[in-house]
């Protein structure tokens, strides 16, 4: 099986996408894949993943959220997961 991950970062206080955000990829503990959200608030993390549990780590744009982790589990296909993150609050969602 192969998988894809990408992630959208949303900054609901300012209304704007969050550009300059890293977001990590972690299996077992260990950095498999990182990157930076660019000026829409997008990035591409990984191809051609192996089916499995992995966790996933912003540092967003907050005063209060200085991490968030969110440990998923990515089948065949592509998985894309949005973070809206403002000063009092964060979600996720699995997006399309």
């Amino acid at each position: 099986m192969s998988c894809s991950l990408s992630t959208h970062v949303l900054d609901l206080a300012a209304g704007v996408p969050a550009a300059g955000v890293v977001v990590e990829l972690l299996r077992e503990g260990a950095v498999v894949a990182d990157a930076r959200t660019g000026a829409d608030g997008r990035a591409r993390l990984a191809e051609d993943l192996d089916a499995g549990v992995y966790t996933v780590r912003f540092h967003p744009p907050s005063s209060f959220f200085r991490r968030v982790e969110l440990e998923v589990t990515l089948t065949d296909g592509h998985t894309h997961l949005p973070l809206l993150v403002s000063p009092y609050g964060c979600a996720s969602y699995r997006g399309s």
